[in-house]
C-alpha cells in the first residue's frame, strides 16, 4: 500500500489526467477509507494542487502539466531564446557553471558556444549536445539514470557527483514558480538532484517564462529566498515582481 505522500502524488497525477476525481472511486482504488481520501483532497486543495468539489476534486488551473521534451521545444520558443541571451550575458569567460536539464537551458547552452575557458556540468543530454562544437567549453555530465521523457539524468549517482564539485553559478529551469511555495517540478528525483545543484553553486539563477508564475509542480526544489537571480519576461505579475525584488532577488526582464 502507498504511504500518504505517494498516494497524494498519485491523486494529483490522476486529476491532471482526468480533470476530475471522485472520493468513492479513489478510496476503492487506493484501498483506504473515504475519510482518508477527503483528508488527502483537503490537504492538496490547501496547497493549490487541485480544487475540492462536491464528492471529489477537479484540476486546478494553477497546476502545471508536464510536457515532453518535444512539446517543450515549441512552447514559448522565441521567449526562451531571448531569456537565454540574457542569461548568457550574465555569465563570463573562465567560469564554472551548472546547467539544469530542459529546453530553456538548452537555449542557454546555444548562447554559450563562443565563451572561452568555460566549464559546464549538466544532467541534460540535449544541453550537452548543444555544446559539442563549442571549443572553449569543457562539458561534464552528472551521469545517473536517463529519464527519456525529459532527456535528463537523475539518481543517487548524479547527486554524489555534484557533491564533489563547487561551481560559480547554477542556471535552473522550473515547472512552477510560486512566491509562497517556491520553485517546483513534477519529478521527485529531479527535485532532489536540483537541490544538490543549488548546494554546489555560489549563485542560483532561475530562468523561466512568465507562464510558470503562480503555478505549482508537486515537488519543491527551493524556496524563493534561496534564489539569487531571476531571469524572466515582462509578463510577470506586478505583485510577484514587487515581492521578489523586496526579498532581495536580482530580477532581470526581457520584453515578451
Amino acid at each position: 500500500m502507498l504511504n500518504t505522500i505517494e498516494r497524494r502524488h498519485e491523486i494529483v497525477q490522476l486529476v491532471g489526467q482526468t480533470e476530475r476525481v471522485e472520493v468513492s472511486e479513489l478510496a476503492e482504488q487506493f484501498g483506504v477509507s473515504t475519510v482518508t481520501i477527503r483528508n488527502d483532497l483537503n490537504a492538496l486543495h490547501d496547497k493549490g494542487l487541485l480544487v475540492r468539489s462536491h464528492g471529489g476534486a477537479v484540476a486546478s488551473s494553477r497546476l502545471t502539466k508536464e510536457l515532453t521534451i518535444t512539446e517543450k521545444h515549441d512552447h514559448h520558443h522565441q521567449v526562451k531564446v531571448e531569456l537565454a541571451k540574457l542569461v548568457a550575458s550574465l555569465i563570463g569567460n573562465n567560469e564554472s557553471i551548472i546547467l539544469d536539464s530542459g529546453t530553456t537551458t538548452e537555449e542557454v547552452a546555444k548562447q554559450l558556444t563562443e565563451h572561452q575557458q568555460l566549464v559546464v556540468m549538466t544532467n541534460g543530454l540535449n544541453v550537452a549536445q548543444a555544446l559539442v562544437a563549442a571549443d572553449g567549453v569543457e562539458v561534464l555530465m552528472t551521469g545517473g539514470s536517463l529519464r527519456k521523457k525529459s532527456l535528463s539524468f537523475y539518481g543517487s549517482h548524479a547527486e554524489d557527483q555534484l557533491k564533489q564539485y563547487h561551481f560559480d553559478r547554477l542556471v535552473l529551469g522550473v515547472d512552477g514558480f510560486s512566491v509562497d511555495v517556491g520553485v517546483t517540478t513534477h519529478f521527485e528525483p529531479e527535485a532532489a538532484l536540483n537541490r544538490e545543484m543549488c548546494k554546489a553553486a555560489k549563485q542560483v539563477i532561475v530562468v523561466t517564462d512568465s507562464s510558470k508564475f503562480d503555478r505549482k509542480g508537486v515537488h519543491r526544489i527551493i524556496a524563493c529566498e534561496e534564489i539569487d537571480v531571476l531571469v524572466t519576461d515582462s509578463g510577470i505579475p506586478a505583485d510577484i515582481h514587487q515581492q521578489l525584488v523586496a526579498a532581495g532577488i536580482e530580477v532581470h526582464l526581457i520584453t515578451s
